[in-house]
């Protein structure tokens, strides 16, 4: 009678399936071994809790990955049980789940550069790049224990798998075979739909995604333990994190007043200086001891001795953020001052529009724009986001021409791409604009090789490629200061993102995203030290209210240097929360309702005050929701540009 009911079929399934939560939870463990400094949990029982948490998350994974598998397995196909049947079920399950397993062990690493799981997002990371195979490669090699990792529990689970097998049997009574089968069939179909919603049934509840880790950690870095990274992937295909918004409270009137996404500045007389950004790759806050007299840091150790010099003679914005957390994110934030939250704004549906920049309104007063990046042409999607903006002319590891100075995996060295730059500005009509994407301050974290007795391993990898980079700075500054256009520059250095994190303090949730600024201009009246809130979409309209731009531009960010018209802010995203700074109070926010408020000073977001919650926080998440309804309409209806 078994054989007809099938039985030894449905134990051997939930055998293998229950597999599948052993090495989940397994790979969660290792996940938070390699990041435990990121990712402090107090006592083993509050790490418990949040692996209890998880197994929502690993069922839903479990099931998107297994969905074929599951229904090959209950269908009545009376062949089910024979050997070739089960050979075939064993090659699909392991094709599909080993597939989803590596993605939590590439996390293992990634991690500690996005601060986030890896999302379908991801892809446009590297789709641009022409040297995918080699930087695969690297990482095999440099972090050789994390595929050994992989190999060891992937060949752990075969052999538990192959240790329980289904029984060969021939059904004889087919009425209690495919009885039976419709049962079993439409039970784990309701199993299956429970699962994937996370255990819940009913009709007004959508499928669980990456906020709803969120709900059970009192410390919101933890919602990364919660998750894993084959559900993170599975929940972002086929989404547009660009949605339309209608917020109660939130209308043209209060944006206007709030937000003021309209900008027009009259502090300054017209002037047509040249115009220099510097966007450095991965360089935090942290590495620049100019940034950190006030942080209090036990034996701090600067990594940027020629900037802490500059900065002596610049304005410096002690308390700036960047808006988004990779690479993609920094060029729009800085040039177009678009942050980017859940996705990047650069490979949205929305990008091929009338975009109203920092690139568009030089341009329109007759400077010369330039993009210097020493990757791969068209590395990032940079070549085509410049081409949107309006850059006229593109210089890349083509235009560099000497393979010669390539370190062998992103690009050309700074040093020598820096001097290039200078060069090709030596010979430009002023005025001009020119940005570089710089490229040293990357993992693999190596220096050129006359170098690697000069710029030592220091507590972290990055601290000698930052250290290089800054040298690589120094020797610009000493060559183009000898250039007639150089007296008349204003110089723009800030961080795409933040990297490796050595010390506590940067750390905690809200300094992950700590960016240096640095405003330079020869002989100028702007020097001193900024402790107000900073963050990279403040670039676009301060060189505009410095050069004495007088016609309306749109602009979410502020002029830094205007004290009177707007107040200071700062709006991030973790990829599925939002951070909005304002005031006394910090604000994370999940795109629909507060999840907390935190003193300014809490960085780490320890102590959730919203219990609490006063006429200031109101007004904070107000604004909040204003500046998202207002993003979100003129990125989707196309509005980029003052009216």
């Amino acid at each position: 009678m078994h054989k007809h009911l099938r039985l030894n079929e449905y134990k051997v399934l939930f055998y293998r399936l229950a597999l599948a939560y052993i090495f989940y939870t397994i790979a969660r463990i290792l996940f938070y071994l390699y990041n435990i400094n990121l990712l402090r949990v107090d006592s083993v029982s509050d790490f418990i809790a949040l692996c209890y948490y998880g197994l929502a998350f690993d069922t839903a994974a479990i099931l998107y990955v297994n969905l074929i598998f599951i229904l090959l397995s209950v269908l009545p196909f009376f062949k089910n049980t024979n050997a070739g049947y089960q050979k075939f079920l064993f090659y699909l399950y392991f094709g599909t789940n080993l597939l989803a397993y590596a993605t939590n062990f590439l996390d293992f690493i990634y991690y500690k550069y996005t601060f986030a799981r890896t999302t379908i997002v991801a892809i446009d990371v590297v789709k641009h790049e022409t040297n995918k195979t080699r930087l695969f490669l690297s990482f095999l090699v440099d972090y050789w224990h994390v595929p050994l990792l992989f190999i060891f529990f992937s060949t752990l689970w075969v052999y538990l798998y192959k240790k329980v097998e289904v029984r060969f049997s021939i059904p004889t009574k087919k009425l209690h075979y495919f009885g039976f089968s419709a049962f079993g069939f439409l039970a784990i179909v309701a199993f299956i739909i429970g699962g994937i919603r996370g255990g819940d049934f009913k009709k007004s509840t959508r499928p669980i995604n990456l906020l709803d880790a969120s709900r059970h950690v009192r410390n919101i870095v933890h919602s990364d333990i919660v998750l894993n990274t084959p559900f993170a992937i599975f929940r972002t295909l086929f989404t547009n994190g660009f949605q339309k918004t209608n917020y109660a409270g939130v209308n043209e009137k209060l944006i206007l007043e709030k937000i003021q996404p309209i900008k027009q500045y009259h502090n300054n007389p017209e002037t047509k200086p040249n115009v220099v950004v510097f966007i450095m790759e991965s360089y935090g806050r942290e590495y620049i001891g100019a940034f950190n007299k006030k942080s209090n840091i036990p034996s701090y150790k600067s990594h940027a001795p020629f900037l802490d010099s500059l900065s002596q003679h610049s304005m410096i914005f002690t308390n700036a953020y960047a808006n988004g957390r990779q690479s993609i994110h920094g060029m729009s934030s800085v040039l177009a001052g678009i942050p980017s939250f859940k996705d990047a704004f650069t490979s949205s549906p929305y990008p091929k529009q009338k975009i109203e920049s920092l690139v568009s309104t030089l341009k329109g007063e007759g400077y010369d724009t330039s993009f210097f990046h020493g990757a791969a042409n068209g590395s990032m999607g940079f070549l085509g986001f410049g081409k949107i903006l309006g850059i006229e002319h593109y210089y890349g590891r083509t235009e560099f021409n000497d393979d010669s100075q390539f370190d062998g995996y992103w690009g050309i060295w700074d040093e020598p791409f820096f001097q290039f730059m200078k060069n090709t500005l030596d010979k430009k009509k002023a005025p001009f604009f020119a940005t570089i994407f710089t490229v040293s301050s990357h993992e693999p974290y190596i220096v050129p090789d006359k170098y690697k007795n000069r710029f030592k391993e220091g507590n972290v990898p990055i601290h000698k490629c930052a250290e290089y980079t800054d040298f690589a700075l120094k020797l610009f500054f000493t060559e183009a200061k000898k250039q007639p256009w150089f007296s008349n520059t204003i110089f723009v250095l800030v961080a795409d993102h933040c990297n490796q994190i050595y010390y506590d303090e940067y750390q905690k949730p809200i300094n992950r995203f700590a960016v240096p600024i640095i405003i330079y201009k020869p002989n100028s009246k702007y020097v001193g030290i900024d402790d107000d809130l900073a963050q990279q979409i403040d670039i676009y309209p301060t060189v505009l209210d410095m050069i004495g731009y007088k016609k309306p531009f749109r602009s979410w960010g502020r002029s830094l240097f205007d004290k009177k018209t707007s107040e200071p802010f700062v709006i991030n995203s973790t990829g599925s929360i939002y951070q909005f700074m304002k005031g006394n109070y910090i604000c994370t926010f999940d795109g629909k309702d507060a999840l907390g408020f935190y003193d300014k000073n809490d960085k780490a977001l320890k102590n959730n005050l919203i219990k609490n919650k006063n006429s200031e926080m109101d007004e904070i998440e107000l604004c909040c929701k204003a500046f998202i309804q207002d993003y979100m309409d003129r990125v989707v209806d196309k509005k980029l540009y003052a009216k």
